[in-house]
């Protein structure tokens, strides 16, 4: 007959304790174990799972909407995919199309800043004078008509040596150079045809064929040739170099420019 075991030793005669002839784990030990598992591994197991479902279903060949399925769940019980959130395919255009993007983005600025390049340039041609006094702050001395026994074909403005002369209107230099009884002279042809007159001046700035604004400087101001002291002899031909010459005070005046 077998002798009872004791109480609390085992059939080989070690003594029970806790884990000792078991080989149950504890209930933390299977929690720990639930816990280790990588999310990565998980999802492959579920993914394995609903391949096998989706071949198994469709008689042993693969469906491709029912692995998609089972991969979006198994994202959604991994916490990786919200499932109240619609996936949608990434958006996307070709390189071609973006380059022909950027041209044409690049073509609309290099327009628009031609535009504002011409609007602020239209703006200047606006607000500067068309026509100016030949010399500034000038002391009017002599005007036109009779003098001293013979007819005086302009006006004398009087000013300091070497103070800048002006050219009265935009125009073309025709002629530069020494002239008689001016001394030194340059001749102006504007567009409208007529042509002005400057004299006297102690040294000439331009050149012949210069293109000149209303206001640029084209000499400075002498007392060459026939004179009495330093100042500008101003003429207007009307017409051209042997046009009819005219009061410039009044021709002046017409443009806005006011003498004395």
């Amino acid at each position: 007959m077998r002798t009872p075991s004791r109480t609390g030793a085992s059939a080989h005669g070690a003594p029970a304790g806790p884990g000792a002839g078991s080989h149950r784990a504890s209930p933390a030990g299977r929690r720990a174990g639930r816990g280790n598992r990588r999310p990565g591994a998980l999802l492959g197991a579920l993914v394995a799972g609903g391949a096998v479902a989706a071949w198994l279903g469709v008689g042993g060949a693969p469906d491709a909407a029912a692995e998609s399925t089972s991969v979006l769940a198994a994202q959604q019980e991994l916490g990786i995919v919200d499932e109240t959130q619609e996936v949608m395919p990434m958006a996307s255009i070709t390189e071609a199309e973006a380059h022909a993007r950027l041209q044409e983005v690049a073509a609309t600025r290099a327009a628009r800043a031609e535009a504002e390049a011409a609007a602020e340039a239209a703006a200047a041609e606006a607000a500067r004078p068309k026509t100016v006094l030949p010399v500034a702050g000038a002391r009017f001395t002599s005007g036109y008509g009779g003098r001293w026994g013979t007819f005086h074909y302009g006006i004398d403005l009087a000013a300091p040596m070497r103070t800048p002369e002006l050219a009265a209107a935009d125009g073309v230099v025709l002629r530069a150079g020494s002239a008689s009884g001016f001394g030194l002279a340059v001749y102006i042809l504007h567009e409208n045809g007529d042509v002005t007159v400057y004299g006297h001046m102690d040294e000439i700035l331009v050149e012949v064929g210069d293109y000149v604004d209303a206001g640029d400087t084209i000499a400075l101001l002498g007392n060459r040739g026939q004179s009495t002291g330093p100042h500008l002899h101003f003429e207007v031909h009307e017409g051209g170099m042997d046009g009819r010459r005219v009061d410039p005070v009044d021709w002046l005046a017409e443009r806005g420019v006011r003498v004395g």
